[in-house]
């Protein structure tokens, strides 16, 4: 069985971002977080469609702009 619930050691391990970026964002409600009393921890799911709703893709533009600097 998976665990679903990461605390910030385990979160930080997972994204590779430091405990302290993770705490700020906490403070500043940028990342999504369940607290169990005094406890923080992050749903595994959650995260992961944080991650993914938060992905920059690229755009057609973005491809055109490439394209330009490439050798032909």
């Amino acid at each position: 069985m998976e665990k679903r619930l990461l605390n910030v050691n385990e979160l930080a391990e997972y994204t590779g971002l430091s405990k302290n970026t993770l705490y700020a964002w906490v403070c500043q409600h940028r990342i999504p977080f369940v607290k169990c009393g005094r406890l923080t921890k992050f749903d595994i799911r959650s995260i992961d469609k944080w991650i993914s709703e938060n992905t920059i893709k690229e755009t057609d533009q973005g491809k055109v702009i490439k394209n330009i600097f490439e050798p032909s």
